[in-house]
């Protein structure tokens, strides 16, 4: 046999096991991470969400929960419907083509994914909602707020991506994923056996320094992004924000409801310093919740915080400041995760688990 055909010969080989590999794990990710709401069918995609009834006479108004880059609306509802049901109706979705959503038509953009959500919202019968974006999520509820004024009773932003960052890098899988055909064939084949190899290195990354709990990959069913179709919307998402943001923060000002915006001052995906403050400088009458020593993830580490958070934004006489300090008493010590992937992500909102 000639050398090159060899070659040839066995690099299909090679990409013929990883496309079996992957589509069997797709298959097993699948079978160990259900469903776990309902699905309805929007704007051209079937949605899939968490619709939690509010009492007779809600204290607040209804909440929208918008999860970030790769992950799904478990990461969300597992910390925070404990701490909120009975006071409110809420609303927990999977972004269209993550989770359980198809990703439908135009929405590739945080624009259209507010459309798409907003069409849900219609069919469920929610007027208008306060919203809860964590990381890529803070970029489609600050869309959601100008694209749909009328149904925006408030904005809570947690450790949010929504403006420019330096160098406007992201990481080189993203871009690779979501590239027209070799994007396809990347994420048909080598996306799950990698990341499945990484997956809790990352995680323990996004959540640096502060402890990641040792359920969390499980009860929140991250590796449902690993899936081909998944990881692809993902890395399209990624790859588009820099452009929607440029496009849209200097818009900001134009919001005009009650927001609170919270982050920690060690996230290792975002520039907290970029995000979190310019949405504060941006947004009249915006209140900043600075936290020392959280990193990525408030809405697991300080749940109460983000809980207090919606009920400030609510009309409630909640001391976010006083809440905040305590929550830094109470992480002042942390010091876990990989020190080697914090920076390695930063600015990029585009770690695995962002």
């Amino acid at each position: 046999m000639h050398p090159v055909i060899g070659i040839v010969a066995a690099l299909a080989g090679l990409l013929l096991a990883l496309l079996v590999i992957s589509r069997v794990g797709a298959a097993l990710i699948a079978r160990r991470n259900p469903p776990c709401g309902t699905f309805a069918e929007v704007a051209g995609a079937r949605m899939h969400f968490v619709h939690v009834p509010g009492p007779a006479e809600a204290r607040m108004p209804p909440l929208l929960f918008i999860h970030g880059a790769s992950s799904n609306l478990r990461d969300q509802m597992l910390p925070l419907r404990p701490l909120l049901e009975g006071r409110a109706e809420m609303l927990f979705v999977d972004r269209p083509g993550l989770g359980w959503s198809e990703r439908g038509e135009d929405t590739d953009t945080p624009f259209g994914q507010a459309r798409t959500i907003a069409a849900l919202m219609d069919a469920l019968a929610v007027e208008k909602a306060i919203v809860v974006g964590h990381s890529f999520g803070g970029a489609i509820a600050a869309a959601f707020a100008l694209a749909h004024p009328e149904r925006t009773a408030g904005l809570v932003f947690v450790s949010a991506a929504t403006h420019p960052w330096p160098d406007r890098k992201t990481s080189w899988y993203y871009k690779l994923a979501a590239a027209p055909w070799l994007g396809r064939l990347f994420s048909e084949t080598i996306a799950l056996p990698a990341g499945w190899l990484r997956m809790h290195a990352a995680a323990r990354g996004v959540f640096a320094p502060n402890p990641m709990p040792a359920d969390y990959l499980r009860r929140a069913a991250i590796e449902l992004v690993l899936r081909s179709s998944t990881f692809r919307a993902n890395a399209i998402d990624v790859e588009g924000l820099y452009r929607h943001v440029e496009e849209t923060a200097p818009r900001y000002a134009e919001v005009a409801v009650p927001t609170v915006v919270i982050s920690g001052d060690r996230d290792s995906v975002v520039y907290e310093e970029v995000h979190s403050l310019g949405l504060a400088r941006d947004i009249p009458g915006a209140e900043l919740v600075w936290v020392r020593n959280l990193g990525h993830k408030p809405d697991w580490v300080a749940p109460d915080l983000v809980a207090a958070a919606v009920g400030k934004v609510a009309g409630e006489a909640i001391d976010l400041q006083a809440l905040g300090r305590t929550v830094e008493q109470r992480i002042a010590a942390d010091a876990h995760g990989a020190p080697e992937l914090a920076e390695a992500g930063k600015a990029e909102e585009a770690a695995p688990l962002a």
